[in-house]
């Protein structure tokens, strides 16, 4: 593998792939806050004011990342890193009852990525021994992996500060910047290709596009507001997940993931799932404790068809995780521009939902304990969201947690509640039958099964035999005259005017014969016309036999033969294509009702009953 190398500072310095699409993104969108990096520290006890501002300087010292903006050059974006600079640490006076909202406009608060910096930091003071630090970055320069890093090195250069001493960190081989050349003369110097090979042949052809059922139309541009759910799943589903895992010997990972596709499945209904999965594309000791824009997105396929069991689902799962892995380096957004997807602002390409999982080995230690000072960590729920939906999932000590993060633009917040429990039916449903389909395993709790299955279909209901149907239509007239009862095309009537129209037809019906018991046959397109006519029929009493216009001459004939009917209604146009041997049997219904105009438009009394 090509070594990574120092590059001159003397020439123009490339983005990597992902800093360009970030820069792309941010273009669009300078405001958004979709892609900053936050963390968050409760800071308990005496606090050194100058250990921290000097910690801070030595971290933007020793990470150029935490230096770098973007400038741009007849179309062409590079990275500028300042030789120095300090951090500017903003502090503020707030109580407890604001300390959320003040920290989650700060998080919101946009960055400029020309201009930068592109790291804040904000302490907020609570009392004189309680405060709560705000770091925000842009993810143009930072991942969380690096937001990890930087939040131990601020803890270990803080803690020798504080105490009067000196503290040197191990030196770093390379910078973020030396990553990003080495990444694109590695991509052209073939290993683009050899990966590229993989992911074209599973993802090209047909473009998928999840299609999950949403409470509202998807709008042209995604404004990445957001919601979380948290869910703490129960202690013995747990163990019997870790348990299935380890019989199918495949991770904790693996089971997770194959259970939120075959949700995905289940919900969409499509056989081609596709899930957006972040690595942190670290595998190089150079890079393991540098700042910078590192993490990469797979896109891991999952096919289902009706007889596909859970055992199936999960070896189908780690076999392209683990294909995925020896083809990782292959940058996201190379594989977008390869592949072409059609591109909407509306939604991501190639995926549309993520999940992430994090092993207790790679989680971050939530509290330190210096001799001054207790750090803890904070967290809420986010307000964006970069997919349509994110499933989260964390292997603590106390257990399994999982957070649903959904875009508010396209569901109410009930939707992902509900998701969330049926999730958690299938999980259940894929232990007590690991052989079971997929398409069968149970997601539904007993009451909602019993509202759809029983509830839903308890459709039954007495009607009034005695309330013909052109009676009630008659009596809606009544309640709203002037209300639209018809619309075909630009042509619309009132329900005063399709009643009116019907009952002078129903009078001409009356005098040529018709009344109780009487077919007859209507030949129309579908029309203004149409729907006049057959109120008409049984505003005479009679009853009507549709004749679609389209059928054959000869299937025509059958029908007109076999129903005996005496008269046909029709129009002048389809008179030619009708097996009509008699046309005096015919009534040809005009576009208007001029041709009516001596006949009544008042109701016709013709009683009928329940055995007519």
């Amino acid at each position: 593998m090509l070594q990574i190398l120092p590059v001159s500072r003397q020439q123009p310095l490339a983005l990597s792939y992902a800093q360009e699409r970030q820069w792309f993104l941010w273009q669009l969108d300078p405001h958004s806050a979709a892609y900053h990096v936050p963390s968050t520290l409760r800071l308990r006890g005496w606090l050194d004011h100058a250990a921290l501002q000097r910690s801070f300087d030595s971290l933007v010292a020793r990470h150029e990342s935490l230096r770098t903006q973007v400038h741009q050059d007849e179309g062409q974006a590079f990275q500028i890193i300042r030789e120095n600079g300090t951090v500017a640490i903003l502090h503020e006076q707030v109580n407890e009852a604001d300390m959320q909202r003040r920290v989650e406009t700060e998080i919101a608060q946009p960055f400029d990525l020309q201009q930068g910096p592109l790291l804040r930091v904000t302490l907020l003071r609570l009392a004189e021994d309680d405060h709560v630090l705000v770091l925000v970055q842009h993810h143009i320069v930072s991942d969380g992996w690096s937001m990890q890093v930087m939040v131990d090195e601020l803890v270990q250069l803080y803690a020798a500060y504080s105490q009067g001493q000196d503290l040197q960190l191990p030196a770093l081989p390379i910078q973020y910047a030396d990553y990003a050349q080495w990444q694109r003369d590695w991509m052209t110097g073939g290993e683009r290709d050899r990966q590229m090979g993989y992911w074209q042949a599973l993802l090209g052809g047909e473009p998928s596009v999840l299609e999950l059922p949403l409470d509202r139309p998807r709008p042209s541009v995604q404004s990445f507001r957001g919601a979380s759910l948290e869910i703490k799943l129960a202690p013995a589903l747990v163990e019997g997940l870790k348990a299935l895992a380890q019989r199918e010997d495949v991770t904790l990972f693996i089971v997770l993931l194959a259970s939120f596709q075959a949700l995905l499945h289940r919900y969409s209904g499509q056989q081609d799932i596709r899930v957006g999965v972040p690595i942190a594309n670290r595998n190089r000791v150079e890079t393991e404790r540098l700042v910078g824009f590192f993490v990469n997105t797979q896109v891991l396929k999952g096919d289902f068809d009706a007889q596909l069991t859970v055992t199936q689902l999960l070896q189908q799962a780690k076999h392209r995780a683990l294909d995925a892995q020896s083809h990782q380096d292959l940058p996201f957004e190379q594989l977008v521009e390869a592949l072409q997807p059609e591109r909407s602002l509306s939604r991501n390409p190639l995926f549309q939902v993520l999940f992430n999982h994090q092993s207790q080995a790679r989680l971050a230690s939530t509290s330190q304990q210096l001799p001054d000072l207790r750090i803890e960590s904070l967290e809420w729920g986010t307000q964006t969201a970069q997919f349509d939906l994110s499933l989260d999932t964390q292997e603590t000590v106390d257990g399994l947690w999982a957070t649903l993060t959904y875009a508010t633009d396209l569901f109410d917040a009930a939707t992902p509640n509900r998701m969330a429990r049926h999730w958690q039916n299938l999980l259940q449903a894929m232990l007590d039958d690991p052989h079971q389909r997929v398409a069968q395993l149970p997601l539904l709790e007993p009451l909602e099964h019993q509202v759809i299955v029983e509830q839903w279909n308890d459709t039954a209901q007495d009607y009034r035999l005695e309330d013909s149907v052109q009676r009630q239509i008659e009596a809606q007239v009544r309640r709203t005259p002037n209300a639209q009862a018809l619309v075909f095309g630009a042509q619309t009537l009132s329900y005063t005017q399709l009643n009116a129209r019907a009952n002078r037809l129903a009078h001409r019906l009356i005098q040529a014969g018709v009344a109780p018991d009487v077919l007859v046959g209507v030949a129309m397109e579908r029309s203004i016309e149409m729907v006049v006519a057959l109120l008409a029929v049984l505003k005479a009493g009679g009853a009507y036999v549709p004749l679609d216009p389209d059928y054959p001459r000869e299937r025509l004939a059958y029908m007109l033969q076999d129903s005996n009917v005496p008269l046909l209604l029709t129009q002048a146009h389809l008179l030619q294509a009708l097996p009509v041997s008699a046309p005096s049997h015919c009534l040809v219904v005009e576009p208007d009702d001029h041709w009516l105009s001596e006949y009544a438009d008042t109701d016709p009394d013709v009683a009928v009953d329940a055995e007519n």
